[in-house]
């Protein structure tokens, strides 16, 4: 284990920890969560990050970490009208569904035959109103939040990984300067609470398999072309089998889905990390040590959250989900032939409709591919 390793797996820890933490607070919140179930549902999360990490990396000797679905986390931020046992039947659902599309390659290939526009559509729908949501943030709370996001652009300049936590960190100095009161932080054992899931057929179709939807394409498969392009072949089965089967325990203290890193993947993969690529895989055993101790710090993070000004949340949530927006805006309009039932895919995600009780990523998922088929029968010779 070598200095490298241990930066290396602490700086992607703390990225991706600081990065979407509010956005796992803004779930927790649209399920009626109380402070003891979000506090279980991020120490879950964090465990089984740590667990699947360290597992996969010592046995495939492949630097694989893990991360939580944060476009997963905004998916489930805009549902209402769920409650929190409700929520947790459909993490399970949808664990168990990733978990089956790495046994089972027709299920896999299901999944493949989605357009590539629509699901990004999908995606960008579910993102857009958090980040439209920072714009009025600034307007509630410019002293604040406008520094904040100069922060995030000047430093996205020259280290985009650490733009989001360098905003966080501004946040919370200015909120110290302008008097907000985080005397009352107090360090306090996590605890995972139980919760018995309800599997309602509605949930699991507006919120679970949108989820299962959202962290296949947005996390799973970037994190495994993030392994490719770093020279590794990525255990795809093993990873989806373990991911799935984590998420799926992990929902019964309230944790939503664990899924393949990308974006901090990439922080562990260079050589600067370890220079003998075939020792590299040691960085998903430090990554696990370090997203251990964040579980542990949980109830701290919740604490300081709660003690902020709600713009400054806010404006933090938008400036995390601003780079996994502009990916799924480039992919739903890449493909000509695509453009139209992407949009449409977007505009009915993003508009927050709910019909028969399920949520509007369904019904944005089914708009797309129904035009998208009327197209593609249209252009059918005959």
């Amino acid at each position: 284990m070598r200095a490298s390793v241990l930066s290396a797996a602490t700086v992607a820890a703390l990225v991706g920890y600081a990065a979407s933490v509010a956005i796992i607070l803004a779930a927790a919140t649209a399920l009626g969560a109380t402070p003891a179930q979000t506090a279980s549902w991020l120490l879950a999360i964090c465990i089984g990050k740590a667990f699947g990490s360290a597992l996969l990396s010592w046995r495939s000797k492949v630097p694989v970490v893990l991360a939580w679905s944060t476009p997963g986390a905004a998916l489930i931020a805009a549902t209402s009208g769920i409650s929190f046992s409700e929520g947790v039947g459909a993490f399970v659902v949808a664990g168990l569904l990733i978990a089956a599309t790495g046994l089972l390659r027709p299920m896999g290939a299901l999944v493949a035959r989605i357009p590539d526009g629509i699901a990004a559509g999908m995606l960008a729908g579910v993102l857009l109103p958090f980040c439209l949501k920072g714009a009025t943030a600034a307007q509630d709370l410019p002293a604040l939040v406008l520094p904040m996001v100069a922060v995030f652009l000047v430093v996205r300049l020259w280290n985009p990984a650490m733009a989001t936590l360098a905003a966080f960190a501004t946040g919370i100095v200015l909120a110290l300067l302008t008097g907000s009161d985080l005397s009352t932080l107090r360090l306090s054992a996590p605890l995972l609470d139980f919760t018995a899931p309800e599997f309602r057929p509605g949930v699991i179709l507006g919120l679970g398999l949108p989820l299962y939807l959202v962290t296949m394409a947005s996390q799973n498969l970037p994190g495994f072309a993030t392994l490719r392009a770093a020279g590794y072949e990525p255990p795809v089965s093993a990873a989806l089998t373990t991911t799935g089967l984590i998420s799926a325990v992990t929902a019964f203290f309230g944790a939503h889905t664990v899924s393949m890193a990308a974006i901090t993947a990439a922080i562990c993969l260079g050589p600067d990390v370890h220079p003998d690529k075939d020792r590299r895989w040691i960085v998903g055993l430090a990554y696990a040590g370090a997203w251990l101790l964040l579980g542990l710090l949980s109830p701290t993070v919740l604490q300081l959250l709660a003690g902020l000004p709600a713009p400054v949340v806010a404006a933090l949530v938008a400036l995390a989900l601003l780079s996994p927006l502009m990916g799924a805006l480039t992919a739903a309009f890449t493909q000509a032939d695509q453009r139209l039932p992407a949009t449409l895919t977007l505009v009915t995600t993003a508009s927050g409709m709910a019909a028969f009780g399920i949520g509007a990523a369904f019904w944005g998922l089914m708009v797309g591919l129904a035009v998208w088929a009327l197209e593609h029968a249209r252009r059918r010779p005959t």
